[in-house]
């Protein structure tokens, strides 16, 4: 049985985990963006976490493909 969750929509800070599930892609996608510093995060001691504005920038910067 799956238990996982989905991450509330309401948060000011994801875990990457969560983020990822957010937008739909891997984690490991996730953190090589967050490496390319196309999505921006905040370290709290050791953690890393990704506000949603962070989210909502990265979204709205890509391009919509033509075809």
């Amino acid at each position: 049985m799956n238990t996982a969750m989905a991450a509330p929509a309401d948060r000011l800070l994801y875990r990457p985990e969560e983020a990822a599930e957010l937008l739909g892609i891997g984690r490991s996608t996730l953190y090589e963006l967050m490496t390319a510093g196309l999505v921006e995060y905040v370290k709290l001691g050791r953690c890393r976490r990704i506000r949603r504005s962070a989210l909502e920038q990265y979204v709205d910067g890509l391009i919509p493909e033509s075809h």
